[in-house]
C-alpha cells in the first residue's frame, strides 16, 4: 500500500513539475517581488537602518527569503484551485490510485518549485554582495529550516485552495504571510520598534526563523531561538496538515 501510494505521488509531482517546466515563468514571477524588495532595501533604505553589521545585505537576506516562501505557496493555492475547478480532482478520486496523492503532488511540487526561487535570489544577493562564513553543514540546517518553513506553509496554501470559491480567493490569503516579515526582526532590530510592536515583532514566529538563519549564515552559535523556530514550523505544518485533510475529506 505505501509503495502503491509513492508511486501516485511521484508520478502526480511529475506531472505537475512538467507543468512549471512548461511555464518558468511561474519561479520567476515568485523571484521577482523578492529581488525588488531586496534591491529597494539594500540601495534606498539600507544607508538609513543601523543593524550594527557591516553589510545591510548580509542581515536582511533571512527575512527575504522567507518573503520568498510566501510568495511561492500562493502559486500552490492556485494551481490546486484549477484542478478543483477544472474537474481534475473528480477524474484523480475515479481511478484507483492513493487518495492523498493530489495533495502530496501539489505539495511536493511547492517544495521543488520554491527551492528553485530561493535559489535565484540568492543569487542576486551574492551579486548584492552577500558574503557567508557558513559551511557545509551550517547551509544544509539553513535549506533545512527553509523547507520545514515552506512544508508548513504549503500546507496552509492547501486549504485555501480547497476552500476558496474563486482564484483571488486563493491566493489572497498569502498576502498577511508576505507582509509578517516587515514586523519582525527581518528588516530592523526589535529594540528599534515600540513597545507593542516590538513584543509582537518578538513572539511571533518569523523573529525566530530569521535570527537562526542569521546566525547560521554568519557561522556564529545558534540560540534558543531555532527551538522556538522549530516548534513553531511543526506546530504550524501538523496544525495545517490536519486542517487540509479535513476540508480534502468533506469535498470527496
Amino acid at each position: 500500500m505505501t509503495a502503491h501510494a509513492l508511486g501516485d505521488t511521484a508520478t502526480l509531482t511529475g506531472r505537475s513539475l512538467r507543468h512549471i517546466l512548461r511555464s518558468p515563468d511561474t519561479i520567476i514571477t515568485t523571484a521577482v517581488t523578492p529581488v525588488a524588495l531586496m534591491l529597494l532595501f539594500v540601495f534606498v533604505f539600507g544607508g538609513a537602518i543601523d543593524t550594527g553589521t557591516a553589510s545591510y545585505i548580509d542581515y536582511m537576506l533571512p527575512g527575504i527569503l522567507l518573503i520568498t516562501i510566501a510568495s511561492g505557496i500562493a502559486y500552490t493555492a492556485y494551481r490546486l484551485f484549477l484542478d478543483r475547478q477544472g474537474g481534475v480532482f473528480e477524474r484523480l478520486q475515479s481511478m484507483p490510485i492513493a487518495r492523498s496523492s493530489p495533495l502530496w503532488a501539489h505539495v511536493l511540487t511547492s517544495l521543488v518549485a520554491t527551492l528553485a526561487s530561493i535559489a535565484i535570489v540568492v543569487g542576486v544577493a551574492l551579486l548584492l554582495g552577500f558574503r557567508t562564513g557558513a559551511g557545509v553543514f551550517a547551509w544544509l540546517a539553513v535549506i533545512g529550516i527553509l523547507m520545514l518553513f515552506t512544508l508548513a506553509l504549503t500546507w496552509v496554501a492547501v486549504i485555501a485552495g480547497l476552500a476558496a470559491k474563486t482564484v483571488d480567493g486563493a491566493s489572497a490569503f498569502s498576502y498577511p504571510l508576505i507582509f509578517l516579515p516587515f514586523i519582525s526582526s527581518a528588516f530592523v532590530p526589535t529594540d528599534s520598534m515600540p513597545a507593542p510592536v516590538a513584543w509582537f515583532a518578538e513572539n511571533q514566529p518569523v523573529t525566530p526563523i530569521v535570527e537562526t538563519i542569521r546566525a547560521l549564515f554568519a557561522g556564529t552559535p545558534v540560540s534558543g531561538d531555532i527551538w522556538i523556530a522549530l516548534a513553531w514550523m511543526i506546530g504550524i505544518l501538523l496544525v495545517a496538515f490536519a486542517g487540509a485533510m479535513a476540508v480534502y475529506r468533506r469535498r470527496r
